[in-house]
């Protein structure tokens, strides 16, 4: 049985506004006072994990020890069989420092030419994790396939050049509604809500 929270506030363990934006909006209606990990000043923690779910699981202890209050983390990425899974873990770091997602995606592109292939899946973990250490995890995903070059200006990373299966626009042109209700954030959300929030 997975741990429930209570209600107060939870702090969003993340530095991405994009993400902080989304999670919010996902947990608006579960009366949560969501706080980012950002506007508390807390240092991210280097990702070590060789897993969605280990990244994930450090990011919301560590947020959660810092700020002593629940903390929910989410580690995702873009996973690409053509490219024996990569960027996988190491999405975010594809676009360095300055998170250039246009300079990652054109790696993509790059790494891509040649290869047939072009069938691809987001994967999100959702880790909720309290001060005393105890973590629950939750796994989503969205599958689909690549495109170029990217289309839209909405979502954001790896969002203008995805397209999820049975749908023509990508991630990147879609209505933020419509990529919530079939987005690997939004499957482990609905996994997380059944499981600790009683949704």
């Amino acid at each position: 049985m997975a741990r429930r929270f209570t209600g107060g506030r939870l702090v969003i363990a993340s530095h991405n506004a994009g993400k902080v934006r989304e999670i919010a909006a996902l947990l608006a209606p579960y009366g949560v006072d969501a706080v980012s990990a950002g506007a508390l000043d807390l240092p991210e923690p280097e990702e070590t994990g060789d897993s969605f779910t280990a990244n994930a699981a450090l990011k919301a202890r560590a947020a959660a020890t810092g700020a002593s209050l629940p903390a929910l983390s989410d580690d995702s990425g873009l996973v690409i069989p053509a490219l024996e899974g990569a960027p996988g873990i190491h999405s975010a770091r594809w676009a360095g420092p300055e998170r250039d997602f246009a300079a990652a995606m054109r790696r993509v592109e790059r790494e891509l030419a040649g290869k047939h292939d072009r069938s691809a899946h987001f994967v999100c973990v959702l880790a909720l994790a309290w001060p005393d250490g105890h973590c629950e995890c939750f796994e989503g995903r969205v599958y689909g396939a690549l495109v170029w070059p990217p289309r839209g200006e909405r979502g954001f990373g790896y969002d203008p050049i995805f397209v999820p299966r049975g749908h023509d626009l990508t991630f990147g042109e879609m209505d933020p509604d419509a990529k919530h209700a079939i987005s690997h954030r939004a499957d482990a959300f609905r996994k997380l809500i059944a499981a600790c929030f009683g949704g």
